[in-house]
């Protein structure tokens, strides 16, 4: 007992790594925590503050899920030009550039199909207001029973087609607040040309202004 404690004495303790005791891999690939962050990113402040390239990079984390995408997604960004031209990119063009398979072009180009599918959605159920009498009778069919007073705005694109129908505030039988900040903000957001403010009331009749939309 003593002779082996002796010989253990000389002997450095080197200290066990956390990754040891937990059963946690520490050399895990170094990209897995930009990929967490990059997540995080636009899960708090949305795609508007992501550049092309980290936004194709987010499609491409699960087409490619063991491998660093950072650098493909710049190539494709410098190669086609934008996110919105790498989606369109013919196939066989996709496969040109090393590491994306045949695989990866299917799934950018199922997204690019999605988005086209989405766009012409919106646009078929949009209602077009064309004249004053058209306004009228929208606005009766969306409000005519309405039991409250409600600060309704209309947001219209240049071919005066409605992108959005939004009950701004909602009073009570003879009152409802206005805040024009908010208005402006909305028709911003949404790039509006022209908005359309309805203003009903339950024991008469709905008062409608037209303005066109603030200078972007």
């Amino acid at each position: 007992m003593t002779g082996k404690a002796g010989a253990g004495q000389g002997r450095s303790l080197r200290p066990v790594s956390p990754a040891r005791t937990t059963g946690a891999s520490a050399d895990a690939p170094h990209y897995h925590g930009h990929r967490e962050r990059l997540r995080s990113r636009f899960q708090e402040a949305g795609s508007a503050t992501l550049p092309d390239y980290e936004l194709l990079e987010l499609l491409l984390f699960r087409s490619i899920p063991q491998r660093d995408v950072k650098p493909l997604a710049k190539e494709l960004i410098a190669r086609f030009g934008s996110f919105a031209e790498v989606l369109g990119a013919p196939a066989a063009r996709l496969t040109e550039v090393k590491g994306i398979g045949e695989g990866v072009a299917l799934d950018l180009k199922i997204v690019e199909a999605a988005l086209q599918r989405m766009a012409r959605g919106a646009v078929a159920k949009r209602t077009v207001l064309s004249s004053w009498s058209a306004v009228l009778d929208y606005c009766r069919t969306t409000m005519a029973f309405a039991e409250r007073e409600q600060f309704r705005i209309l947001f219209l694109d240049k071919k005066n087609a409605v992108i959005a129908d939004e009950v701004q505030q909602t009073g009570t039988v003879d009152h409802t607040p206005v805040y024009p900040r908010e208005v402006v903000r909305r028709a911003l957001e949404l790039s509006a040309s022209a908005v359309i403010l309805v203003h009903n009331h339950p024991t008469g009749p709905i008062s409608i202004t037209h303005d066109h939309a603030i200078s972007h």
